[in-house]
C-alpha cells in the first residue's frame, strides 16, 4: 500500500484493514490560522502492520473512513486527541472508543501535558525527528521526508498503548483511565454555544452585572459572526478591543472610534452591530463606575494555599502531577463553597476530593 492515499480505491482498501483491526493509531494535521473551523490537511493511521497518510485535499469523499473511526470494536489510539476528534467529527461523527496516550501517561505519573515525542523517548527510547514541526500541511506536493515525519506520529502509538496499559494495571488505576476516556465520547465536546463564548474571555474580573451582560452579548456576537464567515474570532474582534469596549461602554460611533486598535474596517462594517450589543445590555448612562481593585481576602487566600499544599502532598503520595488531580480554580471554588466541581466526582473524589473538603 502507498504511504499516502490519494485514490478512492486505496482508501477503501485501507478502511477495510482498519475495520478489521482490534486497535489502530490515528493522528491529524490541520490548519486553523485563517479559519474558524480547522482545515483538515492530513489523516495519519497505522495498524500493527501498515501505516499510511490519507490526503483529504486530494480525496473528495472520506466517507469510507467513517465506519472504522466509529466502529466500536476498534480502539482508536491517539495522543492529546481532543482537537483531532474535533476535526474528524465532520468526517466520521464521534470517533471512538479512544485510548489517549497523554491521558493514560498522566495517570502513571508523567506531566499532565506530556508531549508525544517526549513520551516516545521516555517509554520506547526513540528520538523523533523535529525537522518538519512547522510544516504548512496544506501545501502540495508533500515530500517523502514530510510523509515519513507525519507517519512517525502514528507508528509508535500502539506500542505506547501496550506500555501504558501495563503500567496502569500495575498501579491499579484501570478504572480511573476508563472514566477519563469515557469523557471523550460526548459529541457535546465539539458543539459551540455562542452564549457561552464569554467564559473564554480572559482579563475581565469583578465586572458589575451590566458590564457582564455586555461581555456575554459582545462575545456571542463575535462567535456567531466568526462561525458564519469561517474566520478566526480574533479577526472579527481582537480580545483586547473587546475588553476595552466592555470597560468603556461606547454609545456612539465617535466613542467607538476612540477605542484603541479597533480597525477602521471593523468600525465601518460592524460598528452598528457592536453598538447594538451595548444597547441590548441595557447599561445605564453613565455606566456604573468600575470597581477598584479589591485586595484579596487574606482568610480566603490562606485557605486556598492550604488546599494547594494538601493537593501537592496527595499528588506526591500518588506519584502524580498535582494538576492531574485538580486546578487552582477548583480549589478556589471549594473555598467559596462550591461542591459541583470535577474534583468531587468520580475517582478524584475518593483519591483527593474528600480530603480537600475535610481540610477546609
Amino acid at each position: 500500500m502507498q504511504p499516502i492515499i490519494t485514490t478512492q480505491a486505496d482508501l477503501t482498501e485501507l478502511a477495510a484493514r482498519l475495520a478489521a483491526a482490534d486497535a489502530f493509531a490515528v493522528d491529524t494535521e490541520f490548519l486553523r490560522e485563517r479559519t474558524y473551523r480547522a482545515e483538515l490537511c492530513l489523516i495519519q493511521v497505522a495498524t500493527s502492520d501498515v501505516a499510511a497518510c490519507v490526503d483529504p485535499l486530494q480525496l473528495q469523499d472520506l466517507s469510507a473512513l467513517a465506519r472504522p473511526l466509529a466502529l466500536g470494536s476498534a480502539v482508536k489510539v491517539m495522543h492529546a486527541c481532543r482537537q483531532d476528534l474535533e476535526v474528524l467529527y465532520p468526517v466520521a461523527g464521534v470517533a471512538g472508543p479512544v485510548f489517549d496516550t497523554q491521558i493514560a501517561a498522566a495517570l502513571t505519573g508523567a506531566p499532565a501535558q506530556v508531549g508525544y515525542a517526549d513520551l516516545v523517548r521516555r517509554l520506547l527510547g526513540c528520538d523523533l525527528a523535529k525537522a518538519h514541526t512547522r510544516t504548512d500541511w496544506s501545501l502540495r506536493p508533500l515530500s517523502p521526508e514530510q510523509v515519513e515525519y507525519a507517519l512517525d506520529d502514528v507508528r509508535y502509538l500502539l506500542p505506547l498503548k501496550i506500555h501504558l496499559e501495563e503500567q496502569i494495571e500495575r498501579l491499579g488505576r484501570a478504572a480511573w483511565l476508563e472514566e477519563e476516556l469515557a469523557a471523550l465520547a460526548s459529541a457535546g465536546n465539539f458543539s459551540v454555544d455562542p452564549q457561552q463564548a464569554w467564559l473564554r474571555v480572559k482579563g475581565l474580573h469583578g465586572l458589575d452585572v451590566s458590564r457582564a451582560r455586555l461581555l456575554q452579548e459582545l462575545a456571542a456576537w463575535r462567535e456567531r459572526r466568526a462561525i458564519d464567515r469561517n474566520r478566526p474570532r480574533g479577526w472579527i474582534l481582537e480580545e483586547s478591543v473587546l475588553r476595552e469596549i466592555v470597560l468603556r461602554v461606547p454609545r456612539t460611533h465617535a466613542e467607538l472610534a476612540g477605542i484603541a486598535d479597533l480597525p477602521a474596517s471593523t468600525l465601518k462594517h460592524c460598528g452598528e452591530e457592536i453598538l447594538g450589543c451595548v444597547r441590548s445590555a441595557g447599561i445605564l448612562d453613565p455606566p456604573p463606575p468600575l470597581d477598584p481593585r479589591v485586595r484579596p481576602d487574606p482568610t480566603r487566600t490562606a485557605l486556598v494555599r492550604k488546599l494547594a499544599d494538601l493537593n501537592q502532598s496527595i499528588a506526591l503520595e500518588l506519584a502524580l502531577s498535582p494538576e492531574v488531580l485538580t486546578t487552582r480554580r477548583e480549589l478556589e471554588q471549594l473555598v467559596d463553597g462550591r461542591r459541583d466541581v470535577p474534583v468531587l466526582h468520580g475517582w478524584r473524589r475518593s483519591a483527593v476530593g474528600d480530603r480537600l473538603v475535610a481540610g477546609l
